[in-house]
């Protein structure tokens, strides 16, 4: 994927389904439409805005179009620009914060700065006198709550449109030329604090005539003809984990290649307590797929000692297993691909919007494409799907139920729960205790209330007091949180006493650990993990 700048496409094509353009200008929660709409069984891709030409436009043929929002300004020369030939299509058009900007200023209306008007968070829109077929099933009461985010505002709009909601700092909140299909809002419906953003999101297929018939089925039978397409009779190698993307991406291989698809299972050494025994058997023995355990702890703990720089970390063991999987690619006869279970918000945190002003959050082990000197091409199966989709596909693929409900590990393992340097004593100290953390929840039933939960070991000691001794041990950190999707988060709220509880068996039952605190952050600001 580098060197591409095409971050956010998708290279499935759906002949067999119609298809709507998300068009992308830089919004942090473009993704997020994409997810409102998969949930409505509707086939959206998302491009950045430079991507999309009117050759492009006419290849793709998409039967509905969406302007994302942005953080840049349309009064500013150089701005982000749909292609002209987009309001020419024929097709209906929604545009989003920056999008219904950009619309009204393509089409003739005209854009200021704030000048007291910029909305940032929760607000309320009011109806206008006429009824809109976009918001049908709104204002059920006298306003609706949305989230804004913007500083400019629309000022005057393009002929053809009407308004139909207002709000005190956007008397144009949303604007339609019903005849066109034309519809812009200057809020967020996608975000969780548009209530009824959904709502919108079904009215807007409805208008354009989708029938919905995108489902992990169609793309499982999908997945598997590009399988088979792309990797002919070659073998491929898998990079497999154990958690739920790999496992999936793993069985959807095994459907469409079978024997020409060998797993490598890599003990990296930061594994959580019997996983890999467990991951072997499960695959090797009930699945009868070919799996290499490959016993690499002592590469990795020494390549890793000293180190304490989180993003050194990733890029170390990033490299680590692209040469693991190198060392047996070799072994392996006629190998050219190998395949991962790279998922759509990895991507999405890894790469910044065409070096633009989006951020990249942190690294991932498997993002970036691969060294040249593999001589292996990339099958990368989910890559345009979300973790409760990976979870649907899996279901489909019929991999046992309690597999598929595991949270998410991360590649790397234990080693990003280890803040500062990793030793193996500390490994030692965080396997038990995140084993004593896992078995309290699952004991209480929230496992499956929970997105993610583990223990991170921090970098420092505490002073406690044990019988009547003096200790100083490490200070432990739970973590627990709900999602849907991975891109946001917020901590789960357990009850004093299952904390309490808690952090009583971790420092009975696991040497080295004397204190226990509870991590309350959400994503954003922070993030799931730890580093």
């Amino acid at each position: 994927m580098s060197g591409t700048g095409r971050p956010y496409q998708t290279d499935m094509t759906a002949p067999s389904h119609d298809r709507l353009l998300i068009i992308d200008f830089g919004s942090q929660v473009t993704q997020l439409i994409a997810r409102r709409l998969r949930e409505l069984n509707i086939y959206c891709e998302i491009h950045p805005y430079q991507n999309v030409t009117e050759a492009f436009l006419a290849e793709y043929a998409p039967k509905a179009v969406i302007l994302s929002g942005g953080p840049a300004s349309v009064i500013d020369d150089g701005s982000p620009r749909p292609p002209r030939a987009v309001f020419g299509l024929g097709v209906p058009i929604l545009g989003i914060c920056y999008g219904q900007q950009v619309m009204m200023q393509e089409l003739g209306g005209r854009v200021e700065r704030g000048h007291g008007t910029a909305e940032f968070g929760r607000a309320y829109v009011t109806p206008g006198a006429e009824a809109l077929d976009l918001l049908e099933g709104w204002f059920e009461t006298d306003r609706e709550q949305v989230w804004m985010s913007h500083g400019d505002h629309v000022a005057a709009i393009a002929d053809g449109f009407k308004v139909y909601a207002t709000s005190p700092g956007a008397p144009f909140a949303v604007t339609a030329d019903p005849d066109r299909h034309f519809y812009a809002v200057q809020f967020h419906p996608e975000v969780h604090h548009t209530p009824n953003g959904a709502r919108l999101y079904e009215n807007f297929v409805r208008i354009a005539g989708f029938t919905g018939d995108w489902t992990m089925g169609a793309y499982r039978e999908e997945a598997i003809a590009k399988i088979r397409d792309q990797v002919g009779d070659a073998k491929v190698i898998c990079a497999l984990s154990g958690g739920v993307d790999s496992s999936v991406a793993a069985a959807l291989l095994h459907e469409a290649i079978g024997d020409q698809l060998t797993c490598v299972f890599v003990d990296h050494g930061f594994l959580r307590q019997d996983e890999g025994e467990e991951v072997v058997g499960m695959f090797r023995d009930h699945m009868n797929l070919s799996v290499i355990h490959a016993q690499e702890q002592e590469r990795f703990l020494g390549e890793l000692e000293g180190v304490s720089d989180p993003e050194t970390k990733r890029k170390i063991i990033g490299r680590l297993f692209i040469d693991v999987f190198q060392k047996y690619a070799n072994e392996i006869e006629g190998a050219a691909f190998l395949a991962q279970g790279t998922l759509y918000p990895d991507v999405i945190e890894s790469v910044s919007f065409s070096g633009g002003p989006s951020v990249t959050i942190k690294s991932h082990h498997n993002v970036g494409g691969l060294p040249e000197k593999m001589g292996l091409k990339l099958v990368e199966p989910l890559r345009e799907l979300f973790k409760d989709e990976v979870r649907a596909l899996g279901r489909e693929l019929g991999l046992p139920a309690h597999f598929i409900a595991r949270h998410p590990f991360p590649g790397p393992g234990l080693a990003i729960r280890c803040p500062g340097e990793i030793t193996r004593p500390k490994l030692e100290i965080l396997r038990k205790a995140d084993a004593v953390y896992i078995d309290q929840i699952r004991r209480h039933g929230l496992y499956d209330d929970i997105w993610q939960a583990f223990v991170a070991i921090l970098p420092v000691r505490t002073v406690g007091v044990m019988g009547d001794g003096r200790t100083y041990d490490y200070a432990c950190a739970l973590r627990a949180v709900t999602s849907v999707d991975g891109m946001t988060a917020d901590y789960y709220p357990f009850s004093h006493e299952f904390l309490g509880e808690t952090a009583t068996r971790i420092i009975n039952e696991v040497p080295g650990i004397n204190r226990v605190t509870y991590d309350i952050t959400s994503k954003p600001p922070g993030t799931i993990e730890w580093e």
